[in-house]
């Protein structure tokens, strides 16, 4: 991916984090000046796409939740569904729910995304860390639009939280994928991850965030993201940014100052 087009997908996943704000009105000039029914159709025919490539297929009829194509699809489609009067979700919507459904259910039966024997040391246990997060992360954001967490879900934040480091230099982040493929899959990627966990924790309906049982792991999280002693590349920098308002508790204001000069 060159440059260019990275850069554009970075902050196109930042905004649908932040919450992709579409207009409302039908009659304003910015609603009139782009075509939101040919967005919706060109996400959804991307997504499609992924779901049915041949390399993203995974075991027991699912598909790699990816972090740069999946996740910002299932985080923006849906701001586009009350400006086109839609009243559910789009096929390959319910496609990616229903994915993400099956494999939290299963996961102690399906494969990793990627293993130590076909991608080299340390692959699979990254594979869940990442995929932890990603699954709670897309359930979350669905629930928050009912206002009701399902079993689904909480199951998918159990998962996360238990593939969460508790000792060493990650401590209260998640083993992330390494592919040199930024921000998603790079060296530094395990702040991002722990970044998307805490949105996850945040977004999530039913004040789940105030739960007692979590507040030792979302402490090691806050504690993780707070450190934030090594520059953060700007895209990375970005999502720090709107973490206290999505998540109050995991950034203090001297990390959010420090995410925002870096950026």
């Amino acid at each position: 991916m060159n440059a260019t087009l990275q850069r554009i997908a970075v902050l196109t996943t930042c905004l649908a984090v932040g919450g992709l704000a579409v207009s409302r009105s039908t009659g304003s000039s910015t609603a009139n000046s782009w075509d939101q029914k040919a967005a919706a159709a060109y996400l959804d025919r991307r997504a499609s796409w992924w779901m049915e490539w041949p390399k993203s297929a995974c075991d027991h009829e699912t598909f790699c939740v990816s972090c740069h194509t999946a996740v910002p699809y299932a985080l923006s489609r849906s701001a586009l569904r009350k400006p086109l009067a839609e009243t559910a979700l789009s096929a390959s919507e319910r496609r990616l729910l229903d994915n993400v459904t099956k494999r939290v259910r299963l996961w102690k039966e399906v494969a990793p995304f990627y293993s130590d024997a076909d991608r080299g040391a340390h692959k699979t246990v990254e594979s869940r860390g990442t995929e932890s997060v990603l699954n709670a992360l897309i359930l979350a954001s669905n629930d928050a639009q009912n206002g009701k967490l399902s079993d689904e879900t909480r199951i998918a934040l159990d998962n996360m939280w238990s593939e969460q480091q508790t000792t060493g230099d990650k401590k209260g982040a998640w083993l992330w994928l390494r592919f040199a493929n930024e921000p998603w899959e790079a060296d530094d990627s395990d702040f991002y991850g722990a970044i998307l966990a805490a949105l996850a924790v945040g977004t999530a309906p039913g004040n789940y965030r105030a739960k007692p049982e979590i507040q030792n792991n979302f402490k090691l999280l806050a504690e993780y993201l707070n450190r934030g002693a090594p520059r953060r590349r700007p895209s990375i920098a970005l999502f720090s940014c709107g973490l206290r308002r999505k998540c109050p508790g995991s950034s203090n204001r001297k990390s959010k100052k420090r995410s925002s000069r870096n950026f």
